[in-house]
């Protein structure tokens, strides 16, 4: 972006990408009231970065949204059409993205602030169906089934259905890696406008491109931290700010050998990566997109608790990860 005279601090262009606990806390059911609830407090931490002077493009995951809609899309089949899940994966990001939008202009209206208007874009992400994901499906989906029930599916549709720790059998889908934001050059033309936009929810919808161009929807799950990044590097942001509900990330996370990380280089991270400190199920992703974000050319990434978002970005607050 650009610096202010004076000494003044940079102005910046953030993507700031949320964890579930943006929209809903452990614990609570998911009724609309509460996510509205937790969506406020979330855009009132953003507002913050605004009216500092800050750009902000903000993404988001879907898995509590998503993990319902197909519960009702199940339960409701003899009546009606079951959806594919590239489209239950737009439906999550229409109704996030309206209490986002919506939220965001009740605050902004309320602190005085006239000239950003949220806009949220339904976003595909194009991924390579040659991905090996595709052959090894891992990520859990949907409604707990019995074992009988599970393997009726399975021969009937040909689905992926695995025994989940215990708790039943569940669909697994393919979670490809991100190639690019389709909607790209739309985001940036709204962006260069001065709108705020709400992007690439729950790791955008994954779709492939044909060889004549078109493209498809696939069944499979993005992993919202690496879309984040994706997005981050097509908006030309200066910092990925990954929120979350952890104040930093630790290795050796709820022993008694516990240690927060701060501030660490590219190089350090990526040392405790290859000594498997941090999981796939939670930190790893996240850890990801952080060091690709700043090995393809981004300032700075930060992984941080939503409650001091401003703090990590000011640098105070989080696990910082700067490249050298």
């Amino acid at each position: 972006m650009h610096q202010h005279s004076g000494g003044e601090k940079k102005e910046m262009r953030v993507l700031v990408a949320l964890g579930g606990n943006a929209i809903l806390q452990r614990g609570q059911k998911g009724n609309a009231a509460e996510q509205r609830e937790n969506v406020q407090k979330t855009v009132t931490q953003i507002v913050k970065m605004i009216s500092a002077g800050h750009e902000v493009v903000v993404t988001h995951g879907n898995g509590p949204q998503v993990g319902a809609i197909l519960i009702q899309n199940e339960l409701g089949s003899s009546s009606v059409p079951a959806m594919p899940m590239d489209v239950c994966g737009a439906e999550s990001q229409g109704l996030i993205g309206y209490m986002f939008s919506q939220s965001f202009h009740n605050t902004l209206a309320a602190e005085g602030i006239h000239t950003h208007e949220p806009v949220c874009l339904i976003t595909q992400v194009q991924v390579d169906p040659s991905d090996p994901a595709f052959a090894h499906p891992t990520k859990p989906v949907g409604p707990f089934y019995t074992e009988e029930a599970a393997k009726k599916r399975m021969s009937s549709t040909g689905e992926t259905w695995i025994d989940d720790a215990g708790r039943g059998w569940r669909r697994v889908v393919p979670s490809p890696d991100p190639k690019s934001i389709v909607e790209k050059d739309v985001i940036n033309s709204l962006l260069e406008k001065g709108f705020i936009v709400i992007a690439s929810g729950g790791g955008g919808i994954p779709v492939i491109r044909k060889q004549d161009g078109t493209y498809q929807g696939v069944e499979a799950v993005i992993d919202k931290d690496l879309a984040g990044e994706r997005l981050a590097a097509a908006v030309n942001a200066d910092l990925l700010m990954i929120l979350t509900d952890v104040p930093r990330v630790a290795i050796h996370y709820n022993s008694p050998n516990q240690k927060w990380l701060e501030n660490m280089t590219v190089s350090e991270m990526e040392q405790l990566e290859k000594e498997g400190h941090f999981k796939a199920g939670s930190m790893g992703p996240k850890v990801r997109a952080a060091l690709r974000f700043v090995r393809n050319g981004g300032d700075r990434a930060v992984i941080a608790s939503l409650e001091e978002a401003i703090e990590a970005l000011e640098g105070k607050a989080g696990t910082q990860i700067h490249k050298s």
